[in-house]
């Protein structure tokens, strides 16, 4: 039978293999524009972004499940590598970032294509995002922002309690370090469950950060977004692995 471990490995690594088949699918659409195809119509644009969107609400669901296994396991992944462990926030990435990467799709894009835009050339794409579209996105920063830090702040008060009753003070008791306590283990079994709720609330906030920003993008704005934040989370776990090799911990 398997380990509780090893079934949330499993949960990983077939989140990381759709996103892999996603991003060739996405890649595939885009090529297609670029050479010429009108194949990649507003609404095949909108269905690969709606998959890519109900991927994550089945992956986040499965999470859910998951957690009520082993909770610390997924705060702290053996499957992840020591870089993406660092930039963890809740057992996952912020949801600002994808704002963050948004203003930064933007800002390359145009000075990539600045004389295709002088030129009217340049159609579609995150380098011709308006000015409404970006003050509804800057809208949507301020209030993830606003929700991250609610959760940050529930997580805090969550891990200080460790230092309070009834687990400090059962330790202090103990006539032997880590001797087990039925009191200790329900107490950590109520932290425990208060880490899977708060994991659930993050999921939720990065679930709908990525919804409503979508609805803000056009569905090519949508597809060339997914494409660029593909691409960093499947970087960032092979780049990971690298430096792992490099400082000996693989």
């Amino acid at each position: 039978m398997a380990s509780d471990d090893q079934i949330l490995q499993r949960c990983f690594h077939e989140w990381m293999a759709i996103q892999e088949q996603e991003l060739n699918q996405l890649l595939q659409a885009l090529n297609q524009k670029e050479n010429g195809g009108d194949d990649l119509t507003e609404t095949s644009c909108t269905q690969l972004t709606e998959k890519s969107i109900n991927s994550f609400q089945e992956y986040i669901d499965k999470r859910a499940q998951l957690s009520r296994l082993d909770i610390s396991g997924l705060f702290s992944p053996s499957w992840n590598t020591a870089l993406e462990k660092s930039l963890l926030w809740v057992a996952g990435c912020r949801p600002s970032m994808y704002i963050r990467l948004t203003y930064a799709l933007c800002g390359s894009q145009v000075e990539f294509q600045l004389s295709d835009i002088i030129q009217g050339l340049a159609r579609g794409n995150l380098g011709q995002i308006s000015a409404t579209q970006l003050r509804m996105i800057n809208d949507l920063h301020m209030k993830t922002i606003k929700e991250e830090e609610k959760l940050s702040n529930k997580l805090a008060g969550l891990q200080e309690n460790i230092a309070d009753q009834p687990i400090a003070i059962v330790a202090k008791r103990m006539s032997r370090v880590g001797e087990t306590s039925g009191e200790v283990d329900h107490a950590l079994d109520e932290h425990e469950s208060s880490m899977a709720n708060i994991l659930q609330e993050a999921d939720k906030l990065r679930l709908s950060t990525l919804k409503e920003l979508l609805s803000i993008l056009t569905p090519l704005q949508g597809v060339d977004f997914l494409v660029a934040s593909k691409k960093l989370h499947l970087c960032m776990h092979e780049w990971g692995k690298t430096r792992d090799n490099r400082h000996g911990r693989i």
